[in-house]
């Protein structure tokens, strides 16, 4: 048995150990780089202060670090104090049904795991943030947000777990296949409830008046060929002052949204280009195929919980009735969860490369690399994002090329010559 015990705390432990050496190297890295590119920097960023752009990025991943080993070590004493056992003893004393039990159990952990992280959160907002002059918040729409998110992430969350715990219950032997179709569908049907239900639930979404905005995403949506959808501003600026567009939804529900910071930000060919790229995500069926790369890596996950599942010592380590399947699912997937961020590196190369078509298509779009160029620059200065990220860390953590990366290429396709000056 001890071995079991072993290697459960080598992958939780030890992805942990080597995901926070990633970030301090990450860190030392940026900062050294940062301060060898000080000129770059300032001239083609617009980051006059390096020490500001090093100091947020510090401050973020030593919070980070401290939450992950903070609930890391929250989840260990739990477990081998012996709470998962006495949570299973009073679940099934109260008389509870199987499946009624299972949800009790994991929304219990749901709700446990939100409350943990709570001061997290206020420290990021109410001093990080309010360091950098990001926060926007007031404690009471903070309150509001965690408050609603928590019963958002119950109800949903409720919702699939229910239907999951309902299939283990009446498909023991191939359990796993329908969870997986569930939670793929899941994704799927979000995909239409996040932009029409969920966000407005956070955010106001104001249709973008007739106007030079207007017609200049409409003329986007053309020359991308598309027939426009839904244009949204979205009251970012209530909560922060970084900037982001997203495009989200599809047949129907499709719909454009811009935080009213980068409208405020960007000029509108700049604003224009950023459309452009996530337009390409769907023109290219980026967004399909990374559903669809994220369906087999759940798939081939569900298939090791199903094997780890029906294994008895699974249940002998924490001294678990066999029939408590709900706590064995949790126990495996303690063993399976390490392994998503352990082979991360495999679907972010997809992403970049994503990424990389989508910044040539914008180019494409606009007939000039220049907008996007300046657009990634000053993304780049408002969000205080890292330029040099380490390659190791990269490799687990970033969906996007480097920042200088992306603005070469995205000038070498229109200018080489201009490309290389700004290397």
């Amino acid at each position: 048995m001890i071995e079991y015990h072993a290697l459960l705390l080598a992958l939780l432990v030890g992805s942990q150990a080597l995901f926070s050496a990633l970030a301090i190297l990450n860190v030392r890295h940026g900062a050294r780089e940062s301060r060898a590119n000080a000129e770059w920097l300032d001239e083609r960023i617009g980051i006059e202060s390096v020490d500001e752009l090093i100091d947020y990025n510090r401050a973020t991943a030593g919070l980070g670090q401290l939450q992950s080993w903070t609930l890391l070590a929250l989840l260990l004493v739990a477990l081998y104090a012996g709470a998962l056992g006495d949570a299973v003893a009073a679940l099934r004393g109260a008389g509870l049904g199987p499946i009624t039990q299972g949800l009790a159990f994991f929304l219990g952990i749901l709700l446990v795991q939100r409350i943990a992280q709570a001061p997290f959160d206020l420290y990021e907002t109410f001093v990080i943030d309010e360091q950098f002059e990001f926060n926007e918040q007031t404690p009471r729409l903070w309150l509001r947000d965690a408050a609603v998110g928590t019963v958002v992430a119950l109800v949903l969350g409720g919702a699939l777990l229910g239907a999951v715990l309902w299939v283990i219950a009446a498909a023991p032997t191939w359990w796993w296949v329908g969870a997986w179709l569930l939670v793929v569908g899941f994704g799927l049907v979000m995909q239409i409830l996040y932009p029409r239900v969920i966000a407005p639930l956070f955010n106001e979404f104001e249709p973008v008046a007739d106007g030079e905005l207007h017609d200049a995403v409409v003329d986007v949506f053309d020359r991308a060929g598309f027939e426009t959808s839904d244009i949204y501003t979205m009251d970012a600026s209530r909560r922060s002052s970084r900037l982001n567009a997203y495009f989200t939804g599809f047949g129907s529900t499709k719909r454009v949204v811009l935080f009213d910071t980068l409208v405020e930000q960007l000029s509108v060919p700049e604003i224009q280009s950023v459309l452009a790229h996530e337009l390409a995500h769907w023109k290219k069926a980026h967004i399909w195929k990374g559903l669809g790369a994220s369906a087999i890596r759940t798939g081939v996950a569900f298939a090791a919980l199903g094997y780890l599942v029906d294994a008895t010592w699974l249940y002998a380590m924490f001294d678990l009735p066999a029939e408590a399947t709900y706590a064995g699912l949790f126990v495996a997937a303690l063993f399976v969860y390490p392994l998503f961020g352990l082979t991360a590196p495999l679907v972010n190369r997809f992403w970049l490369g994503f990424e990389r078509e989508a910044d040539a298509f914008a180019v494409d779009v606009m007939g000039d690399g220049r907008p996007m160029a300046d657009a990634l620059a000053e993304l780049a200065r408002e969000n205080l994002a890292n330029p040099f990220p380490h390659p190791w860390y990269a490799a687990f953590h970033h969906t996007h090329p480097p920042i200088p990366e992306r603005i070469r290429a995205v000038q070498s396709e229109d200018d080489p010559d201009d490309a290389a000056a700004s290397a």
